[in-house]
């Protein structure tokens, strides 16, 4: 079993956890690195055969994700796919999660532009999304010896810690004014790392290079309800609806509109009869943020 599995690498690496029921969910409880606070993590077992047990079962972890909130503070979910697929990198980021990483300060990185070849090395390891047509590609390396850093997580000057991707202008006329809106598409940085004020670092330089109009972006609600756009001034401005995937045997995720308009080329809402053996995963959502730089209404 999927918790099974999470609780055995969590207790490898010294956390002690306990496994609890809220709302109807079996989660793991532990604590960060330091003792301090309690985290709850939510694996998510894949086991819908349709999409209407897709559905059905995303309702009700979003019901329990919105519970867990309410009681423990928002929760780490763990879908099986992302485990099965991304292992190496989801353990990571469990572990930054309870705070057992290093750290480095953005001032002591610098930003350069980097090429698709490097970005995409680098997302496809890091970001859960992996890389997205994008204009803009910047790298944040590390500029020098930050002491303890280098010695417990191997990381030498001039790494590349974190990477941050950028669309192209989508222009439309406020008036007398030509709007540049851009959408921040990706933003990863290494795992084990924790990069204080590493975004804010990137954020400024896109800005201070393009200058945009505005800046939207996601936040995959199930990683976080955004919190980090806030604190950057983003302003919060509705949802995404939630994606129907299907779930292939090497555990990636195909949304279901594709393979209907590849396979048969019927309506959005009817699966094919081969598909429907397969399994089905629906996520959260995005919550969407805009950060205006240029007053418009």
């Amino acid at each position: 079993m999927l918790i099974n599995e999470i609780t055995a690498f969590l207790e490898s690496h010294g956390f002690e956890c306990s496994r609890q029921i809220r709302d109807g969910f079996d989660v793991i409880c532990t604590h960060t690195a330091n003792g301090n606070i309690e985290k709850t993590i939510l694996p998510l077992e894949i086991r819908a055969s349709s999409p209407e047990e897709a559905i059905e079962a995303s309702e009700s972890a979003s019901y329990a994700v919105r519970f867990i909130r309410n009681t423990d503070g928002f929760p780490l979910t763990i879908p099986e796919d992302r485990w099965r697929r991304q292992g190496e990198m989801m353990k990571r980021r469990l572990l930054a999660h309870l705070e057992l990483f290093g750290t480095v300060y953005a001032r002591n990185c610098e930003i350069r532009r980097i090429e698709k070849p490097e970005a995409q090395a680098f997302l496809s390891a890091n970001h859960s999304y992996g890389y997205s047509a994008c204009r803009y590609r910047y790298g944040m390396f590390l500029k020098r010896n930050t002491g303890r850093l280098c010695t417990v997580n191997g990381i030498e000057p001039g790494t590349l810690v974190a990477v941050a991707t950028f669309s192209n202008a989508r222009r439309w006329t406020k008036g007398e004014k030509v709007i540049s809106s851009y959408e921040w598409t990706r933003y990863a940085s290494l795992p084990s790392l924790r990069i204080s004020g590493g975004m804010g670092k990137m954020l400024r330089t896109f800005i201070d290079e393009v200058h945009p109009d505005d800046i939207m972006s996601y936040a995959d609600l199930e990683w976080s309800e955004g919190d980090v756009y806030k604190s950057l001034g983003f302003k919060e401005e509705g949802c995404k609806d939630p994606v129907l995937f299907m779930i292939d045997n090497s555990w990636n995720r195909i949304p279901a509109s594709r393979i209907i308009s590849n396979r048969s080329g019927k309506p959005a809402d009817v699966i094919p009869d081969e598909v429907e053996e397969s399994r089905f995963f629906r996520n959260f959502g995005s919550m969407k943020f805009r950060l205006k730089l240029t007053d418009y209404e």
